[in-house]
């Protein structure tokens, strides 16, 4: 996997976890610290959501190690040497941001319709 490719799991984790968080209106890490202690929920309707919950969790506490790891390999064989360097290798392309690509009709990327493709 692609420092991207983690960055994205994180991403789209983080976002399920916020579902759960307004779902039962507790904050993830006060919910995964009782589950971890073995508690369970009175409602067994919660059962599969707590499961899918606690494995979000737990996967993206993997992915942020991961994560973590990738970069410091960088840093380590001095691929990148700063946070910018680490934001330029790693960052998806936004229109009008610097060092962009320019508008393919040459217009100005502020207030332009035509969407610009994403780089993936």
């Amino acid at each position: 996997m692609t420092l991207d490719d983690i960055m994205r799991d994180i991403q789209a984790m983080r976002e399920d976890l916020l579902v759960f968080e307004r779902k039962y209106g507790v904050p993830t890490e006060i919910f995964y610290e009782a589950y971890r202690r073995g508690e369970e929920p009175d409602d067994s309707a919660w059962v599969l959501d707590w499961s899918e919950w606690a494995a979000t969790q737990q996967l993206l506490q993997e992915r942020l190690a991961a994560y973590n790891s990738g970069v410091r390999r960088l840093l380590v064989n001095t691929v990148v040497t700063n946070l910018t360097e680490l934001i330029g290798r790693t960052a998806r392309s936004v229109p009008g941001a610097p060092g962009s690509a320019p508008h393919p009709l040459g217009l100005p990327w502020t207030g332009c319709r035509v969407r610009a493709p994403v780089n993936r």
